[in-house]
């Protein structure tokens, strides 16, 4: 029987699928930290770019401290950066020596271990990535063979990538990466033996999503084709079209007569305080999908899921959904197959909406599509419609995009921001708007602490000290009393 890690995702990749990368703050993160450490998890899925870019646009948090903060609260569990090609916050394809101090910085704030993965599967884009990760004093690097059904995605698709990637003496080990969760039991016969026969002996780890209930099926035959970890979310940041979730997983392994070295009552002290955190900021449990076949067309990632529900609410048309997943599998067909990741994911799901919403399909294109279209990304896995290629042509921006510069030379853009910031505040400030920044740095140190129990009972004192017609407020109980006059506490 085999011996089985867990890699857990739930802060970046469960808090992404479930709660649109929003729903976690660096208190709640640093709350959950002595426990997760105690679990006994061979690595945390813990950051990616976009996790970044979230953590100082919405919750004006720094995320190097973010980093920082938790590599200090967890010592000796590896914490995982997520990395999706040559770009770093933008969508704009960065440039090596950009991409390299990126690396250098994220290991020196205190990341050890580099997920690689490209939504191309370009293997010269993940050796270079691996390269630049050891270069710049990552401990770690695992790539990422991205799983996606398409006419071009077959065995020998990721067989061929797979075994020039284990030559590469920079990359440590691999995982298959199932964003859509679209592995079935019947195509990982064939396709995982395929990918280890060609790994040399290095290890290979699996990742896929409940999106449509077939993640937790794989996981379990795993240890039989020589997988020897998976990659979980725990609790409630579990299931949905977030990962398998942990305890159910180590349960349903062990019954199969494996062996998991975890604490069991850590695990379970981490899934108790999610729970209570979701109740506390209302956030959505991750429940048992029903098997849908029409996602095996659209293959939206759970990731990405969220984040649309989240974006079609907003603008009111939360009942265009069905059309718009529809559309994005017929957008995916006609732009090439690319796989449904980031960030083809949110550009094809954009373009789907557009195509949803407007007078007609693609009668507004997106710069990222003309971008993906003129080779900016890399090169189609198949010729894009030539019908669909020719309205690109004639879009007056198709001319404008295709004499765009490249990002600007580390260099110049070190002379754009000035000399006198630091690496952290410079990356920031060469991907993202200024203005955003600057709110994240006068907001200060994150918070160090945050209790679940405590957040209704604070917001509703921030609503009732907004209002304007109450003078005074008494909180009386048991051992405590909070007494509010005039905006002054007593």
């Amino acid at each position: 029987m085999a011996e089985m890690g867990i890699v857990d995702t739930s802060l970046r990749d469960g808090n992404q699928s479930l709660w649109g990368a929003t729903g976690l703050t660096t208190p709640m993160m640093l709350e959950v930290a002595p426990l997760m450490e105690r679990v006994g998890f061979k690595a945390l899925d813990f950051i990616s770019s976009t996790h970044m870019a979230v953590a100082a646009r919405y919750k004006r948090e720094d995320p190097w401290e973010r980093i920082r903060l938790m590599r200090a609260a967890m010592p000796t569990t590896p914490l995982q950066f997520l990395s999706t090609g040559l770009r770093f916050i933008s969508w704009e394809t960065a440039s090596p020596e950009f991409m390299a101090l990126v690396f250098r910085t994220i290991a020196r704030n205190g990341i050890d271990r580099f997920a690689l993965a490209d939504p191309m599967n370009d293997v010269e884009s993940m050796i270079a990535c691996a390269r630049m990760v050891k270069a710049g004093g990552g401990a770690f690097t695992i790539c990422a063979l991205t799983f996606t059904i398409s006419p071009v995605h077959d065995d020998q698709h990721y067989a061929s990538r797979a075994a020039i990637l284990a030559a590469e003496p920079a990359i440590d080990a691999f995982y298959i990466k199932d964003p859509g969760g679209l592995l079935t039991t019947n195509r990982a016969r064939t396709l995982i033996p395929a990918i280890q026969a060609a790994l040399a002996g290095k290890p290979l780890e699996l990742h896929s999503h409940c999106t449509i209930g077939l993640a937790d099926l794989i996981y379990l035959d795993a240890p039989e084709y020589g997988i020897r970890t998976v990659q979980c979310a725990t609790g409630v940041l579990g299931q949905g079209t977030s990962n398998p979730e942990s305890q159910r997983v180590v349960t349903n392994l062990r019954a199969l007569g494996h062996h998991v070295a975890i604490d069991d009552a850590a695990l379970a002290e981490v899934s108790a305080y999610f729970a209570r955190l979701a109740a506390a900021e209302g956030l959505p449990a991750g429940t048992p999908q029903a098997h849908d076949a029409a996602y095996l067309r659209h293959q939206l990632p759970g990731g990405v899921v969220g984040t649309m529900k989240r974006h079609l609410a907003e603008s009111r048309l939360t009942d265009r959904q069905p059309a718009v997943m529809a559309e994005l599998g017929r957008v995916r067909e006609e732009l090439g197959w690319p796989i449904v990741m980031t960030p083809f994911s949110q550009m094809l799901l954009t373009q789907a909406v557009l195509n949803v919403t407007g007078p007609e399909r693609y009668a507004t294109i997106p710069d990222e599509i003309i971008r993906y279209a003129l080779g900016r990304f890399g090169r189609p896995n198949i010729p894009i419609d030539p019908e669909i290629m020719d309205r690109i042509e004639a879009n007056p921006r198709t001319e404008e995009l295709r004499r765009e510069a490249d990002m600007a030379p580390l260099a110049e853009l070190r002379r754009r921001f000035g000399p006198n910031i630091s690496d952290e505040e410079f990356l920031l400030r060469a991907t993202m708007p200024g203005g955003q920044v600057d709110q994240m740095i006068a907001a200060g140190p994150a918070k160090r602490h945050y209790q679940p129990v405590a957040a209704p009972v604070m917001d509703l004192v921030r609503q009732i000290l907004a209002r304007g017609d109450i003078a005074q407020l008494v909180v009386d109980r048991p051992g405590f009393r909070l007494e509010l006059q005039g905006g002054r506490a007593a």
